[in-house]
């Protein structure tokens, strides 16, 4: 009889220690589900929907806007912006974007079937531009007075280039402006960090330097002053813009005379007709290429610099845009090539 109180008492022990061992592993099961049940609405609770971000606005005041937190579906209406957004890793968000610039690294927007065109830099069509449904718009300066008609349709993000705080500043300021909407600060500053640097070896070399900042246009040339495009040689680069007295964007129509008068230690020469592809143009060496201009002390020494059409006449304002740029003047003023320059830089 003892035997069987004994295997009976042995059973319910038995009984009871696996039921104790169940309870705990319940236990912990609920408590690791609670656990990550927290860590998810707290990772929800500290992501943003949406966030302020400084831009322009159709009268090309700064103001502030809200826009969706880390939108999915981008249109692109400049290649500035576009560049940006390249840089940061996003163009597989891009929904919609003009299609007519032709810019070698961008080519694969353009050829992106998946991406509706939307017109140009200039014209945008509207009706493609809502058939993207787009969660937010990127514009530039050539758009701003079509501001309002877009907000119509998505938040837009007016970009321009504050000549005041000159050209690198802009670049710095905007890309961060982007990646802010996307939580990404901290690549737009691992994406500018190097400009300083190079910037301050061209500015040693241009010491005491006089230049002359010309855009040729129907083989004309035009002077470009320090508030207008390529602006960087005089502001930041520090060269003395021979004919600084200008303030239009395609700059004053100039002889070359004057030319030969001015007579700088450099000519910079931006070729419009190329970077929008104008049927029939003259290349800007061929009009460079007369008597007047090799009597000046630039010609002479080999200091005519010709600048990456495309990129300094509709990317002014990209990260891989200031690359180039900076490749460029690089390769005119430390004669260093712009294949050198980008493999050190990219190491």
């Amino acid at each position: 009889m003892k035997k069987v109180v004994s295997i009976a008492l042995a059973a319910v022990i038995a009984v009871s220690m696996a039921a104790c061992g169940t309870s705990k592993t319940s236990v912990s099961t609920t408590a690791n589900s609670s656990s990550k049940a927290d860590d998810s609405q707290a990772a929800t609770q500290t992501e943003p929907t949406s966030v302020t971000v400084k831009t322009l606005n159709g009268e090309k005041a700064s103001t502030e806007i809200e826009v969706p937190y880390n939108p999915q579906r981008i249109a692109v209406l400049d290649m500035a912006a576009l560049d940006i957004i390249d840089n940061l890793g996003l163009g597989d968000r891009v929904v919609g974007m003009p299609k007519s610039s032709q810019i070698d690294y961008l080519m694969d927007y353009n050829n992106n079937e998946s991406i509706v065109n939307l017109g140009t830099v200039k014209e945008v069509d509207m009706e493609a531009l809502m058939s993207c449904e787009p969660d937010v718009i990127f514009i530039g300066g050539r758009l701003s007075s079509q501001y309002d008609a877009l907000s119509a349709i998505a938040p837009v993000v007016y970009m321009a280039i504050d000549y005041e705080v000159g050209l690198v500043q802009s670049v710095k300021d905007n890309a961060e402006n982007v990646a802010k909407i996307f939580g990404l600060e901290e690549v737009a500053a691992e994406k500018t960090t190097a400009f300083d640097a190079r910037i301050a070896a061209l500015q040693a070399a241009a010491q005491g330097k006089t230049a002359v900042v010309g855009m040729v246009t129907s083989s004309n040339f035009n002077t470009l002053g320090n508030e207008s495009r390529c602006s960087m040689i005089g502001n930041e680069i520090g060269f003395e813009n021979l004919a600084n007295n200008v303030d239009s964007t395609h700059g004053n129509e100039s002889s070359f005379e004057l030319l030969v008068s001015l007579n700088p230690d450099y000519i910079f020469v931006l070729d419009r007709d190329s970077a929008i592809n104008t049927e029939g143009a003259k290349l800007a060496q061929e009009v460079m290429d007369n008597d007047l201009v090799a009597k000046t002390t630039a010609a002479q020494e080999g200091h005519i610099v010709y600048l990456t059409p495309t990129v300094w006449y509709l990317a002014e304002g990209g990260i891989t845009a200031m690359d180039v740029m900076l490749s460029d003047l690089e390769a005119g003023i430390l004669n260093t090539s712009a294949e050198s320059t980008s493999a050190a830089n990219a190491a």
